[in-house]
């Protein structure tokens, strides 16, 4: 249904044609008028669009009527490309031209005149071969007596008042059930591998009750679990490079095509190691393709297990599964479904008034046939629908279609009809993508850019706004899943589509034509631009560009030696990712040469230099330079660039930002990280009054320019090492910046006396900076100067050096918020006692690292805090008892006392002088009103070589999650532990942790 890219592509058209009449005054003869007849005709064919695109589902011949008019539209926007492209390139090539002598300026060049006037004339040719296209559609279309618009699609927008439904809920007794029984079957052991399969229709649910098995808590650390999505084509060296990235964490040979490399690499992966591997959404019939995996799986340890979902008995049983290990869970009953839908649609409203929906919503439900995408997708077409309306959509006529196709997506379908012309070309588009694959919205919203999707907005990123509501709005209606939202929680950073619906946005671009035949490419290639003008270039050889291809929007190189040949053709193309692939200068020329780039991405491709023909990109709006090491120069062309809002130069080697930066009035973002000789920032940069993101962390910037903090926009800004103290007097500059976001900060402090640390503690208790230090989510503190020798603590001045703990102790409460934080590490502190807020219960940190504590003899009570999951304590060189205080806990308290309610891991690290940790009494391990440690996991004592004991009576007290006990270099422990298998003290906790894992 490849209509649904018509009516947007119209109005672009009608727009790009009103334009070209206004302002092209020498236009040859006639063109004008032809123009203006065009437009006309493409106006009245756009008011039944609406219409044409519903009837076209059932009626061929409509179908047919708006290929051909989409076809006919992308020629004429094909058309209007080249003609401004060789208006442009002949402005680019007059620029640079020698000036004529004085006297002659006022004679154009004979050739460059001939070429204007002779691409007129070609351009007016065209136009009159598409018009008389256009003619005979516009009859055709009086034939069909369509209906003008009259409910046009509407773009939804979700009401801020409303919060979203929780998406994890599950409804149904069946699939709880299923889950219990293949859990069962899974936890038997068994001499082979097993492979189990869950078998069923699209959107029945088989991925979500793969996911509950998968993270059932029976399949704890001491399994090795693996999800891969596989879908379609099964390609087994991809398959088994997804298996081995997921177990190693590393990414594999590039060249995918290595099959024994990759097979090898699988078989050491899971050698001797019990594994549950999920296959999710096998299509493949072919026992070739599946053979070479099983047979590396198979040195698996004993009991390992495999759980493949497919739609497909076949499939099932071809991979292994015999017929009592292959599970077919049920749809949904009638009463879950509608209770599924309602939830869903009528969320908030209270029980009377969805009493009201229930008979119409009970035969709508019936009509999802048990399956939970449908329920959830008519849910949120439903959602703030009256009564009328629900009616409307249970009579609907789509419910009745006789197509074999539209029979699967009905639901879909209903959906779909509702969405504007826009977005209904924006989701359909999202088919371009691979069956699973992990989209990212960023991307996403510049290839919709690229193909004029999305409608012109005045105002800078106001285009990137709409494309960004666009996705909202399709996320809304459950047409994307697995969405993963920024760390602000504001918009959407990735996403996937399920399946099913990944099938309907193919089933929309279908072409029924034959592939056309074609000596130069892959017809298959030519078939996908023609559907999408969008291609993906997977493969080693380069790519050759025929007539094919040329209309091409948007291109991905993934893998090739060299550019595309022929790229020089590709005069259409709005966005080019060539990231990660070496790239000499003339091929980067070529590129200056494709006048209408909007999105430009070359990280990591070798460059050492940037031709000034960069400047010739009037239209880029994003730049990407990032990871090219050797690049440290930048022409003074690129800051010609007034249309760019993105900029990255991440990991490059610049020294300096030229001054001219501040010409990109319209820069957004701006990043400079890891530029390890950056020094400063231009004052020009002040300039750029759009700025909202600046990163310059992993620079060596220490001084800012003083207008940097009055940029009103910037609302993120990563910064490097901050340091302060002693001559660096940089915290002030923070106050400017409390108007902007900061996620994290790292402080090091240079302070060499203690009135230094008071100005220090002064400045950081002023407002605005508090106001600042509030909106951190992780910080980090490092102590890097030395006291001056008379002040230095000593044992002949004890005031001296209680005066100094204190005021270090003052530092760091002043410098540490208690409201966002989330991660606190501080280094190299040089006071005998941890600030108090290492033991208030009014602190909110999840994770805390304190490393290289010189001074510190013992611990506050840390088991106050009530949030903190990761405590990691390194290099304390004076800790010789952990005592009971640690804990936090008070034996005369009648109430119920939890120690470290939170705590999850707990790692003590290179204590040498380490001897003791005091154990609780036993009153206090008896006492239900006393909890300790309820939620850790995994205890680590590294590098301790003076602690001989564990506390038995406290670890027995801790929860029975403990799983994990490591004590490498700890050899008196060692001694204790794992030598003396079966004495007192293995015993002790090996009978109360009978899972634990003791690691050494």
């Amino acid at each position: 249904m490849a209509d649904a890219i018509i009516s947007q592509v119209v109005e672009t058209v009608a727009a790009i044609l009103k334009d070209k009449i206004r302002y092209e005054f020498n236009l040859v003869r006639g063109v004008d008028k032809e123009l203006l007849d065009l437009s006309k005709k493409l106006k009245k064919i756009r008011e039944v669009l609406d219409d044409a695109e519903k009837r076209a589902v059932k009626e061929p011949l409509v179908k047919n009527w708006l290929k051909e008019l989409e076809a006919t539209a992308y020629e004429m926007d094909d058309i209007l490309d080249e003609w401004n492209y060789s208006l442009l390139k002949h402005e680019m090539e007059a620029s640079v031209e020698p000036k004529p002598k004085i006297g002659c300026a006022f004679i154009p060049s004979p050739c460059s005149c001939f070429k204007k006037v002779s691409n007129r004339r070609d351009t007016a040719k065209n136009i009159e071969n598409v018009k008389a296209k256009v003619a005979q559609i516009l009859k055709e279309k009086d034939e069909f007596k369509f209906e003008s618009n009259s409910q046009p699609g509407t773009d939804f927008v979700k009401p801020q008042s409303i919060s979203m439904i929780d998406s994890r809920k599950v409804y149904g007794s069946d699939i709880q059930m299923k889950k219990n029984e293949i859990v069962s079957k899974l936890m038997l052991d068994a001499a082979n591998m097993q492979i189990l399969s869950i078998v069923g229709t699209g959107g029945l649910g088989k991925t979500t009750l793969a996911q509950l098995i998968f993270n059932d808590p029976q399949f704890g650390e001491d399994w090795l679990k693996i999800w891969v999505c596989v879908s379609d084509p099964f390609v087994v060296a991809v398959v088994a490079k997804d298996i081995v990235n997921s177990v190693r964490k590393e990414t594999s040979p590039q060249d995918v095509s290595q099959l024994d490399v990759v097979l090898q690499k699988l078989r050491e992966s899971v050698s001797g190691k019990k594994f549950l591997l999920v296959l999710d959404d096998v299509w493949t019939e072919d026992r070739g393709k599946w053979e070479p995996l099983k047979i590396n799986l198979d040195c698996g340890a004993p009991g390992s297990k495999i759980l493949v979902t497919t739609r497909n008995e076949r499939v099932a049983k071809m991979m292994g599964a015999l017929d009592s290990d292959i599970f077919y869970p049920k749809g949904l009953s009638l009463e879950d479904c509608w209770s599924l839908l309602r939830d869903t649609s009528l969320a908030g409203k209270i029980e009377e008034e969805c009493g009201k929906f229930e008979d119409v919503g009970m035969k709508i439900a019936s009509k999802c046939k048990g399956l939970p995408l449908a329920a959830v997708v008519l849910g949120r077409l439903l959602w703030f629908k009256n009564l009328e309306e629900w009616k409307l959509v249970e009579r609907s006529e789509i419910w009745e279609l006789d197509d074999e196709e539209v029979k699967l997506f009905p639901h879909l379908l209903l959906s779909y009809n509702e969405l504007s012309p826009s977005l209904k070309r924006c989701f359909s588009y999202c088919a371009v993508y691979p069956k699973d694959h992990r989209i990212h919205a960023e991307t996403l919203i510049e290839e919709w850019m690229a193909q004029g999707y999305l409608p012109y907005v005045r105002g800078n990123g106001a285009v990137e706004l709409k494309g960004r509501e666009y996705l909202e709005n399709l996320a809304m209606r459950c047409l994307f899943q697995d969405i993963k939202k920024s760390e602000s929680g504001e918009h959407i950073e990735w996403c996937k589509m399920h399946d099913i619906v990944h099938d309907f946005a193919l089933f929309l671009r279908k072409n029924d034509d034959k592939e056309r035949s074609c000596q130069a490419c892959d017809p298959s290639l030519a078939s996908h631009v023609q559907k999408y003008r969008s291609l993906s270039w997977d493969k080693e050889e380069s790519c050759h560009v025929c007539d094919c291809l040329k209309s091409v929007r948007v291109l991905r190189i993934k893998r090739s030696e060299a550019p595309p040949v022929g790229m020089e053709k590709l005069i259409h193309l709005r966005r080019l990712d060539f990231s990660n692939i070496a790239l000499s200068k003339d091929g980067l020329e070529i590129i200056c040469r494709l006048y209408f780039l909007q999105s430009l991405l070359l990280s990591g491709c070798k460059l050492t230099e940037i031709p000034r023909e960069i400047g010739n990109l009037v239209h880029l709006r994003r730049l990407d330079l990032s990871w090219n090491r050797e690049l440290k120069e930048l022409p003074e062309s690129m800051y010609s660039l007034v249309e760019l809002r993105s900029l990255s130069l991440e990991g490059c080697s610049r020294k300096e930002i030229q001054k001219e930066i501040g010409n990109l009035v319209q820069l957004r973002e701006l990043d400079l990280s890891w530029n390890w000789e950056l020094k400063e920032l231009p004052e020009s940069i002040c300039s750029l009054v759009e700025l909202q993101i600046l990163k310059i962390k992993g620079t060596d910037i220490n001084c800012f320019p003083e207008a940097l903090g009055e940029l009103s926009n910037l609302s993120r800004l990563e910064l490097p090492e901050f340091k302060v103290g002693s001559q660096y007097k940089m915290l002030g500059f923070l106050k400017k910046l409390y108007r902007h976001l900061i996620g994290s900060l790292d402080f090091k402090i240079y302070c060499s006396s203690i009135s230094e640390m008071v100005e220090l503690v002064e400045d950081a208790r002023q407002e605005q900076l508090k106001m600042f230090l509030q909106k951190l989510e992780r910080l980090k503190i490092s102590f890097e100067g030395r006291m001056n020798e008379r002040e230095q603590p000593s044992s002949s001045s004890s005031s001296s050096s209680s005066s100094s703990s204190s005021m270090l102790m003052e530092v760091v409460e002043a410098l540490v918020p208690h409201y966002k934080l989330e991660k606190l590490q501080i280094d190299g502190y040089k006071g005998s006692r941890l600030p108090h807020l290492m033991s208030s219960p009014l602190n909110f940190i999840k994770q805390i690292y304190l490393f290289c504590l010189s001074e510190v003899s013992s611990f506050p009570a840390m088991g106050k805090l009530p949030l903190v999951e990761i405590l990691n304590i390194r290099y304390v060189e004076q800790l010789k008892v952990v005592g009971r205080e640690f804990l936090g806990i008070e034996s005369s308290s009648a109430e119920v006392v939890v120690a470290f309610p939170k705590l999850k891991e707990l790692s003590i690290d290179k204590c040498e002088k380490w001897e003791e940790w005091e154990d609780i009494t036993d009153e206090e391990e008896e006492s239900a009103a006393v909890s300790i440690m309820p939620c850790l996991t995994r205890l680590s004592v590294f590098g301790c070589k003076s602690l001989k004991k564990l506390p038995h009576r406290l670890l027995r007290k801790a929860s029975s999650s403990l799983r994990y006990l490591d004590i490498e270099g700890s050899s008196e422990l060692v001694k204790t532990y794992v030598k003396d298998k079966e004495g007192s003290a293995r015993r002790s906790i090996s009978q109360h942790h009978p899972q634990l894992l003791l690691r050494h």
